[in-house]
C-alpha cells in the first residue's frame, strides 16, 4: 500500500514538473516576443518621423502572429488538461477497483524498472 502510495506521489511530482516545464516555456516565449516588440518600439521612437521598412512591418505582423498561437496553444493545453483531469476523475469515481489495480500495476512496473537500473 505504501508503494502504491510513493508511486502516486511521483506521477504527481512528473506532472507537476511537466506543468512547470511547459508553463516556463511559456513565460520564455511571451518573454521573448515581448523582448522583440519593445526593440521594434525603441526603433520607432528613435526616428518617429520615419516610416518602417517593409522588413520592420513584417516582423512586427509575424510578433503578432507568434503572440496570438502562443495564447491559442496555451488556451488548447489549458482545456486538454483540464479536459484529461475530469475524464479521469470520472473514470475513478466509476471503477475505484479498477483504478487502484491499474496504479498498483503501474507502481510494480515503475518499482522493476527504476530496481533494473
Amino acid at each position: 500500500m505504501e508503494h502504491t502510495q510513493q508511486n502516486g506521489k511521483d506521477i504527481a511530482e512528473s506532472k507537476a514538473a511537466s506543468s512547470d516545464a511547459r508553463d516556463r516555456l511559456m513565460s520564455e516565449l511571451k518573454t521573448a516576443i515581448g523582448a522583440a516588440e519593445g526593440w521594434l518600439q525603441d526603433d520607432k521612437d528613435k526616428e518617429p518621423s520615419k516610416a518602417p521598412t517593409p522588413a520592420q512591418t513584417q516582423f512586427h505582423e509575424t510578433l503578432s502572429t507568434a503572440r496570438k498561437d502562443l495564447q491559442q496553444l496555451q488556451h488548447s493545453l489549458q482545456e486538454r488538461g483540464r479536459s484529461a483531469a475530469q475524464s479521469a476523475g470520472a473514470y475513478v469515481h466509476e471503477n475505484p477497483w479498477k483504478s487502484v489495480s491499474l496504479g498498483a500495476a503501474l507502481g510494480v512496473i515503475v518499482g522493476l524498472l527504476i530496481a533494473r537500473k
